[in-house]
This record gives C-alpha cells, structure tokens and sequence, in this order.
C-alpha cells in the first residue's frame, strides 16, 4: 500500500488507537452518548450530537462513492448532507445511527487502503479544481472538525 495513502486511512480511522490529535474519530466521539445526549439541542438553530453523526456519515458514504466512481444505493437518510434525525428518536433508533456511522467510516477507510496513491495528485475532474488527495485530506479534516464539536457538546451537555 502506497505510504501516504496508508498515512490518510491511519488519519481517519487510526490502527493504534486515538488519533495523532489525542481525539476520537467521529464515531469513537459517540461512544458513551445516550440518545438524550444525542437528541439534545443547545441553542435553537444549533445542531445535535445525532445531527452532526449522520452528516458525518453522509460525507464518508459520499466520498466513498466518489472515489468507487460509483452511484451506489442511496444514503439509507435523508436529506442529504444534513439528514433528519428520526422522527421516532428512541435509544434503538440512535444506537442504529451510531452504527451507521460506523459502518460507513469504516468502508470510506477500506476504500481509500485501496485507492491508487498515482492519483493523489490528479483532478477528480468534472470541472472541479481540486484533486483526488484533496478530498481525501478534506475528508480527514472533516471529520476532526466534527468529531472535535461532539466532543464539546458532550462536555456542555454534561455541565447543563
């Protein structure tokens, strides 16, 4: 496996533990939220822990697919980007979202161990400007980003 490629999947979903950073992945940010932690909203208009999951989700489950060059089946939410939490949220719907989120970063990582490293530096092409090792440090970074805001919502959560 190409180095730098092993590097990105090590990144997103790391083999010795925490991340580089010290910090969770998104769905290792999940572990120990119940779904009243999930659901819970800290100011109107800001999202949830389980709205920042299943965002999360979507991007590994898109990426995927963009590096696969494939359609696939849709995401199983809706809409996408931002899908809604369940209109049911009970703690069996948020433990199946947080395998979901699982599921789909651990296929975005099985991917991108076999993406070719030669086409790190290419353009993904139709019309877009950034290349292939673009989306995958985007994706990284995404992810730390968002796995850094479940972290704090947990810790307001418990202080509120």
């Amino acid at each position: 496996m190409d180095t730098v490629i092993r590097l990105i999947a090590d990144t997103i979903q790391p083999t010795r533990g925490m991340a580089w950073h010290g910090g969770p992945t998104p769905a290792g940010a999940l572990r120990n939220v119940d779904g009243s932690a999930a659901r819970w909203r800290p100011r109107p208009g800001r999202h949830t822990i389980w709205e920042l999951a299943l965002h999360c989700a979507y991007w590994s489950y898109a990426v995927r697919h963009r590096l696969l060059g494939t359609r696939g089946p849709r995401f199983p939410r809706s809409p996408a980007n931002w899908p809604d939490m369940p209109r049911v949220r009970s703690d069996s719907a948020w433990t199946a979202d947080r395998s979901l989120v699982a599921e789909q970063q651990g296929l975005l990582v099985e991917t991108i161990r076999n993406f070719p490293g030669g086409k790190l530096g290419r353009s993904v092409g139709g019309g877009k400007r950034w290349t292939w090792g673009d989306v995958l440090i985007g994706i990284a970074m995404h992810d730390t980003y968002h796995a850094g805001q479940i972290q704090l919502m947990k810790r307001l959560w418990r202080s509120r």
